[in-house]
């Protein structure tokens, strides 16, 4: 999917590596500290997690991110919702990258009438807003569990990565060694497979790290306004609204979460955008 070229330039681009990092520390703070840690994320602790004003602890040797307002570990508790972040998002993403990919091919491919009853679809579906729409079809379901939201968001994230993938099958379609494997009579699914596929697949990688970050947003949004994975389940978002209750006498516990969604959304774009500069710069080579 990538060829030792893109790689190369990918190797050049600081900016694309920090985003790299950023994703292994993250995958690797997620993995180790549950399992490292003595506490876990739904026990309070009213001896040591207490400050001495009787409200949360703040950061020290004890609890190296504080307490929250109901005295639980915050480190742990954050790394806990990063496993949730990164599978939902994961999760959501490939979904959507599947189903979006194969809707621009057929879209694309085809064309005709195909196209335009794909096409009308997506425009009706993008239409509405995303996360409203993401909200009504999960009340609809009246379930909030992980695999539910990541199912919900993936069903609903890919119309826009759809489009993208038609624009680029449209142009792959005419290309000449599609034309010349049609004359030698090639199926359809053959040459979809062969050719138009591969040619697709470096936009499809691009929208796909992209779309990562978006997911990570748009599930602490649905957790801080309560339409997300239901607590005591730890996620990002409901730890930035029990945090801002609490932002004046202990701001850790919004300050944490917050830079969680933060860093998290600039790592997966600095990757994303190193990716497309990198395949960006093959094509202009290759012209």
């Amino acid at each position: 999917m990538i060829d030792p070229a893109t790689s190369q330039r990918l190797r050049k681009d600081r900016a694309a590596l920090g985003g790299f990092a950023l994703v292994v520390l993250l995958v690797l703070f997620a993995a180790a500290v549950p399992l490292v840690s003595a506490h876990d994320p739904w026990t309070s602790d009213f001896v040591v997690g207490v400050g001495p004003a009787g409200g949360p602890v703040s950061p020290g040797r004890a609890y190296w991110l504080g307490t929250d307002r109901i005295f639980r570990d915050e480190l742990v508790r954050l790394a806990y919702g990063a496993r949730l972040s990164l599978f939902i998002a994961i999760g959501a993403t490939a979904l959507s990258s599947l189903v979006g990919a194969a809707v621009g091919i057929a879209s694309g491919y085809f064309g005709g009438k195909t196209d335009f009853v794909l096409m009308r679809f997506v425009d009706v579906g993008l239409a509405f807003p995303f996360l409203l729409l993401v909200m009504a079809i999960g009340a609809a379901l009246g379930q909030t569990t992980p695999t539910t939201i990541f199912v919900v968001l993936g069903l609903t994230g890919w119309l826009g990565p759809s489009r993208v993938v038609r624009a680029k099958t449209l142009q792959v379609r005419n290309a000449d060694f599609v034309v010349a494997s049609r004359a030698l009579g090639q199926t359809t699914g053959r040459i979809l497979l062969d050719h138009v596929l591969p040619n697709v697949a470096g936009p499809i990688t691009v929208l796909a790290t992209l779309s990562v970050a978006q997911m990570i947003v748009a599930e602490s949004v649905l957790s801080y306004l309560g339409a997300g994975v239901s607590p005591p389940t730890p996620t990002w978002g409901h730890m930035l609204f029990e945090g801002q209750e609490y932002v004046l006498v202990a701001p850790w516990t919004l300050l944490s979460p917050a830079l969680a969604i933060l860093l998290s959304v600039i790592a997966f774009n600095l990757v994303g955008e190193g990716l497309r500069n990198a395949l960006d710069a093959g094509q202009i080579g290759r012209r």
